[in-house]
């Protein structure tokens, strides 16, 4: 007799509390599914899928892209896998297909884990911690992080949920992002420099319906209210969904899904919290550097 073939997405762990349910995946320690008294606010996967477009991966040590894959630091030069070849980049960071392990679990709660080996491209060793968590006040992530290597590493963190409010398209969505810039993008989805968005078509610093705007965009300068805290809403006539996180994020990438295929083609929005902008690892722009045995730790989180 054979085995039974493991789901894609590996091991599932449901998590629930006060009508919030929460679905996190071994396969890349990934959010496949939340929903609220029953209703979904994630465009997820199903468990025998491959997460599309990085549907609720957790991107690490690098969100986004880096050029060519080529980066310096501290002096030394470094080549990572091509792993967008299309556009010669390597993209959203090296956790994202590995399988994560389960350290703790309760009810609500629920902690995974994953060893990152020094390699090729990265040779540097980390252990990263995320502990997920629901309640009546919404999906909550807090990510820790810790050099284990013998010197300093880069690191720049973010996670790729898509949302979707129940019977509501894209194009219907009113999007709040309180950004007062944004990066301007070659098309290999590279910077090229940031210019300010009052009053363009990507201005959202109040709230607006999406309409036929497409958006794979990096939001910077954005605000944050007195707790340190900065959020991205979408709402629709009879819903809200909203997207925080603390102050170790810098930026918002939104995403239409416009380059998506099938079914999946602007059928939600990706709403990202990232640390650094895209090809950070080149320009070291808020790039974080881990020192040995340095423990880093930043949370965000999803409410309707």
């Amino acid at each position: 007799m054979s085995a039974e073939a493991p789901a894609k997405s590996g091991i599932q762990w449901s998590i629930e509390a006060d009508g919030h349910r929460a679905v996190l995946t071994e396969v890349g320690g990934t959010l496949r599914s939340y929903s609220v008294n029953g209703v979904e606010l994630l465009d997820g996967f199903e468990t025998d899928e491959i997460a599309p477009g990085s549907a609720g991966q957790i991107l690490a040590p690098w969100p986004n892209r880096i050029r060519d894959g080529k980066y310096e630091f501290e002096g030394q030069s470094y080549q990572l896998a091509l792993t967008e070849p299309a556009r010669r980049n390597a993209i959203h960071g090296l956790v994202n297909w590995s399988r994560w392990r389960l350290a703790e679990q309760s009810a609500g709660a629920v902690t995974l884990e994953y060893d990152l080996p020094a390699q090729v491209g990265y040779p540097w060793s980390l252990t990263l911690r995320t502990h997920w968590s629901v309640s009546a006040d919404g999906l909550r992530c807090v990510q820790d992080v810790v050099n284990t290597a013998e010197a300093n590493a880069p690191w720049g963190y973010s996670v790729h949920p898509y949302l979707r409010l129940a019977g509501v398209s894209v194009d219907e969505t009113v999007l709040h992002v309180p950004a007062k810039s944004r990066i301007l993008a070659d098309n290999r989805l590279l910077p090229l420099g940031a210019v300010k968005v009052a009053g363009s078509e990507f201005d959202f610093a109040e709230p607006r319906r999406i309409g036929a705007q497409v958006l794979d965009t990096t939001f910077g300068d954005i605000e944050f209210d007195a707790d340190g805290i900065t959020a991205v809403t979408l709402t629709s006539a009879d819903s809200t969904i909203v997207v925080w996180a603390d102050e170790k994020f810098n930026y918002w990438q939104v995403f239409t899904g416009d380059t998506l295929h099938g079914e999946r083609h602007r059928r939600s929005v990706a709403v990202e919290p990232m640390t650094c902008p895209p090809d950070a690892f080149r320009t070291g722009r808020d790039l974080v550097v881990l020192e040995p045995g340095q423990t880093w730790t930043t949370s965000w989180g999803i409410r309707a």
